[in-house]
């Protein structure tokens, strides 16, 4: 029997700009994109808060899709906000409104045994959810780069929770790393994998690096969400065939 897949994370309604023109208060966040790719695979959970202006518009992103919202929580708040600049494919954060996290307190499976990705919301929340989920065969997280410098600590602990840690190459620098394989080992992860954008990711685990080149002959025009949707499509597919190392 296949094990379930989870994701706990964000909700989010971004404003951006960048090349591709300026968008205000889209849909986004780590759980949508996360659950968006996955679902195109396999079932997954999702646990996350929205406010009520957010509600509406998550319903209609997930329609039709093999997504379970049971432990999606509406609240009286206002939905995650978040600011960047797009620069050469890179975000720049220009602040969030995270007060929703204050009113949320997340609610899991009973003795949820599958698969779980933690994606980037607010470190202590993340790392509330990390120690939650601990009973998880697999437990993967991801990191923000605004929030590994404002909350080190609490970066740190979700770090050292995790089996698999997703990460950019700053964020990897802001958590101290130099050596992929080394920092892996220091902080016994199963897996590390590191995007480098145009120049694709590695996954560096303990039977070897895997390298993935990035597809360079497709358009790009938001790269906003990508990491996220990678980890959905990567974890679900690999979570479908098996979960062994070899299926990687």
């Amino acid at each position: 029997m296949t094990s379930e897949l989870l994701v706990a994370g964000s909700v989010a309604l971004d404003t951006r700009d960048g090349p591709f023109g300026k968008v205000r208060e889209t849909l986004g966040g780590s759980a949508v994109y996360f659950s968006l790719a996955a679902s195109l695979i396999m079932p997954v959970k999702v646990v996350a808060p929205v406010g009520l202006d957010g509600a509406k518009r998550v319903a209609q992103a997930f329609s039709g899709r093999t997504i379970d919202v049971d432990l999606l929580q509406i609240l009286d708040a206002r939905t995650y906000r978040w600011r960047a600049h797009q620069e050469h494919g890179r975000n720049i954060d220009l602040g969030s409104s995270d007060n929703i996290y204050d009113s949320w307190e997340p609610t899991l499976p009973a003795n949820f045994e599958g698969w779980a990705f933690v994606g980037s919301m607010r470190p202590d929340r993340q790392a509330q959810l990390m120690g939650m989920l601990g009973a998880a065969k697999l437990l993967a997280a991801d990191s923000m780069l605004s929030y590994v410098q404002a909350r080190p600590p609490e970066a740190r602990d979700v770090l050292r929770r995790s089996g698999w840690f997703f990460c950019n190459e700053e964020e990897f620098s802001a958590l101290g790393g130099t050596d992929p394989e080394e920092f892996r080992r220091q902080w016994w992860l199963q897996g590390l994998v590191v995007k480098a954008g145009p120049m694709g990711l590695a996954a560096y685990t303990e039977y070897g690096v895997v390298r993935v080149p990035a597809l360079t002959n497709r358009p790009i025009l938001d790269t906003t969400g990508a990491g996220d949707a990678f980890a959905g499509g990567m974890l679900a597919r690999w979570l479908s065939t098996g979960g062994l190392p070899a299926g990687l």
